[in-house]
């Protein structure tokens, strides 16, 4: 059996033999019960791709050769262990045909726990697995912790929830399931206005964006493609047709092109002099198509709009540098957030289109210009206002 002696204290053990051992203090390591030491040694596996048998003998406090012993106990118990021979080999987890008993650290757990927590919260119609996921976790967790837990909700305070329902874990499985096998897809779908709709897809990807989770697919009914909420899915199912991948898509950058796209009832053009960062500061690539033009093509075209004497003061300013022109195109439901966006850029901006947002930018000027007293008298003090009394 293995002992270690801890010097500064001399105690007598007694070892199998019956005999004592004076002078030696045998300290029983904690992994020398083998259930306890093959669930760690499980544990260990889960939290990395591979483990080295030098590694996980250090991990144990054992040998090489126990540490095959109870990989065997492992396997024994029908988990799958793979070993893996030669200067890079090791021990890893196989998939199996059950699920693993799953050994998580304190942290861990209330990490979960407080995600899920978070997901019900963020949902307008809380889903039923996540709500049966954390009452296992809390049914399973050690009295002390389920009180820790108890501690830190109560503790915690939310604002009002205005989010969207949770999606649907069988749709995302699904979902994801079509994308890696190029199936396509029957969706039944429910529109923003509560339309419900029905759709043959062919499914490119899953994109999580501003707390959402969006299918970007192919609508093979208006061949082109488009963005779906994933939980306004209500079904997805896989037909017997596939389709041809399409060359690696950007997936992100797909999604946020297809918002700037969407079909809104405003098409607003504005020329921004100022750098591309500092305008994606305030128009997202999701909210603004931003294409910078050439100096002399957007001059000529500003010619159309100016007098001359304008003209030869904007030139004289660009003659001395300066930021580029850009031309941003943003498809809005309504005009009345823009004044402010162009306000806060804080740069030169001409509105080319459409008239209905000149009218908002000048009825908001207007606005500025009456708070900042440029068309009426200051307020008096009350000073003033006794000195004027005393006058009359």
């Amino acid at each position: 059996m293995n002992v270690a002696c801890e010097p500064g204290r001399r105690e007598d053990a007694t070892v199998k033999t019956g005999r004592k051992l004076p002078g030696i203090r045998v300290r029983m390591d904690a992994m020398a019960d083998t259930t306890a030491r093959a669930l760690h040694l499980l544990e260990l596996l889960q939290s990395a791709p591979l483990r080295t048998g030098a590694e996980l003998a250090d991990r144990l406090g054992v040998d090489e050769r126990t540490v095959r012993r109870d990989v065997a106990r492992l396997s024994d118990l029908r988990v799958p262990v793979e070993t893996l021979r030669g200067r890079y080999g090791g021990y890893r987890l196989a998939p199996g045909q059950r699920v693993l008993p799953l050994m998580f650290s304190t942290a861990e757990v209330i990490a979960v726990f407080l995600g899920l927590a978070r997901s019900q919260a963020a949902s307008r119609e809380p889903g039923v697995a996540a709500q049966t996921a954390l009452s296992k976790i809390k049914r399973a967790l050690p009295a002390t912790d389920a009180t820790r837990i108890d501690a830190l909700l109560s503790t915690m305070t939310r604002t009002p929830q205005h989010g969207d329902s949770a999606p649907d874990p069988a749709v995302m499985l699904a979902l994801a399931e079509a994308v890696d096998h190029r199936h396509v897809l029957d969706l039944r779908y429910v529109r923003g206005d509560g339309t419900p709709s029905r759709r043959t897809v062919h499914p490119h990807g899953l994109v999580a964006h501003s707390d959402r989770w969006y299918l970007v697919a192919f609508d093979t009914d208006r061949q082109e493609d488009r963005t779906f909420r994933a939980d306004r899915i209500r079904s997805a199912r896989p037909t017997s047709g596939t389709f041809a991948p399409p060359l690696p898509p950007d997936l992100e950058g797909r999604l946020l092109d297809l918002f700037a796209d969407a079909d809104y009832q405003f098409r607003v053009v504005l020329h921004i002099r100022e750098t591309e960062e500092r305008i994606r500061g305030h128009l997202p690539r999701s909210v603004a198509r931003l294409e910078r033009l050439d100096p002399a093509e957007d001059r000529e075209d500003r010619e159309d709009r100016e007098d001359r004497e304008d003209r030869e003061d904007r030139e004289d300013q660009e003659g001395h540098g300066g930021p580029p022109w850009h031309r941003a195109e943003i498809h809005a439901k309504e005009l009345d957030w823009l004044p402010s966006v162009i306000l806060a850029l804080d740069c030169e901006v001409v509105i080319e289109h459409p008239d209905e947002l000149r009218s908002r930018v000048r009825a908001a000027a207007m606005r500025l210009l009456h708070s900042a007293g440029a068309d009426h008298p200051s307020p008096m003090t009350s000073d003033e206002r006794r000195v004027k009394r005393d006058r009359a």
